[in-house]
């Protein structure tokens, strides 16, 4: 899919309401490789070898372009980053630029030297993902035996080695039933926060949709996710999940409260879907796109520098134009601070300016 797809709103239609966004977040998809065969996962990985991955050099450019327009969370994710040799290179390197540089492993490859060559990195905080409160759920989501006490066993040593590290989990019917339970464990082992992410039907995701919780479901999970703000000592924060910022609204102002907002790291909270608006995901080629659930290609960072795509691309243009929204999301009220799942409205129709598909919020 190019700059030009279909459904992208013409420069045309935005004369006047060209908006420029605060860039906050980039996931870096900084190699393909992975050494898990995950059910869900967006990119489809496996051992590779991959090519046309950005070399150490083009790498640097790339960091040295995202430092040209702010200082946003780089979040180097994969496949599996800890694959690639000269991943703490690129990790100093942003970290000097004065980026705040966190990674995303799956936790097996985490040993007491790779920890510590993390830290001495200047890698800030660590996602460990973890879809199930036991082995066998989990190593079952993950495609390999071993993952969950792999991931157990590099949280230690990050621990031990003073990185700060969240608990991630996809949630599915698979796992529906045990996410307080998985809660639970990443409160025992320390985590700073729980991030949950609702699962987007994309790269091996298309294979287990039949996995994805309804839109009465969703609501009850988010709604359930926002009863424990004041019961656990973890930061919350829901992503791909964009209808938990409009539960935030109605469930303050029904109890007669302001809305609380984080404004720092990787637990802000602004808004649902960031897609082009405050984060963009960078493939393992170079090409940029709104985020890595919705493949839509916006840009190429080896032909065009990455201040120029993020500042103009039509696509971006479009999704920071929120009056672009159409069917039920274009006339909700909370389409500012919710927005819908854009990459779950494309995959439905298409269409990534559609309706989100998995919403049971009917806008008065």
């Amino acid at each position: 899919m190019t700059e030009n797809h279909k459904h992208a709103v013409p420069a045309s239609h935005l004369h006047g309401e060209k908006k420029e966004a605060g860039l906050r977040l980039v996931a870096w998809e900084i190699t393909r490789n992975c050494n898990l065969n995950c059910v869900h996962c967006r990119a489809a990985a496996t051992k590779g070898p991959y090519t046309g991955e950005l070399d150490t050099a083009s790498a640097f450019r790339l960091l040295d372009q995202i430092a040209e327009i702010g200082s946003p969370i780089v979040i180097l994710t994969g496949g599996e980053p800890l694959i690639r040799p000269d991943i703490f290179e690129v990790a100093d390197y942003g970290t000097n630029k004065g980026l705040r540089m966190v990674m995303a492993p799956n936790g097996t490859l985490i040993s007491e030297t790779v920890a510590g060559q993390m830290a001495r990195a200047g890698i800030k905080r660590i996602s460990i993902s973890i879809d199930g409160p036991t082995k066998d759920i989990h190593d079952a989501f993950r495609g390999v035996e071993g993952a969950f006490d792999g991931a157990i066993r590099g949280i230690q040593f990050a621990k031990a080695a003073g990185i700060e590290f969240q608990i991630n989990t996809t949630i599915t019917k698979a796992n529906l039933e045990q996410i307080p339970e998985i809660q639970e464990l990443a409160v025992e082992l320390g985590a700073a926060a729980h991030h949950i992410f609702l699962l987007v039907p994309t790269g091996r995701g298309k294979y287990i949709i039949d996995q994805e919780i309804s839109a009465e479901q969703y609501e009850q999970t988010l709604n359930w996710f926002y009863d424990q703000k004041e019961k656990i000592p973890l930061q919350l924060k829901a992503t791909c999940a964009p209808h938990y910022y409009r539960i935030l609204r109605q469930r303050a102002k029904a109890e007669g409260k302001s809305v609380t907002f984080q404004t720092h790291g990787l637990d802000a909270v602004t808004r649902g879907c960031l897609g082009g608006t405050g984060f963009c995901f960078i493939s393992h080629r170079g090409v940029v796109q709104p985020c890595g659930f919705l493949d839509i290609n916006c840009g190429d960072v080896t032909k065009t520098s990455f201040a120029e795509i993020w500042n103009n691309s039509d696509i971006f243009l479009s999704l920071r134009n929120f009056d672009n929204l159409k069917g039920k999301c274009g006339k909700c009220q909370f389409k500012r601070v919710c927005g819908g799942c854009r990459a779950r409205a494309y995959e439905a129709s298409g269409d990534f300016l559609a309706e989100e598909p998995l919403c049971s919020y009917q806008p008065v």
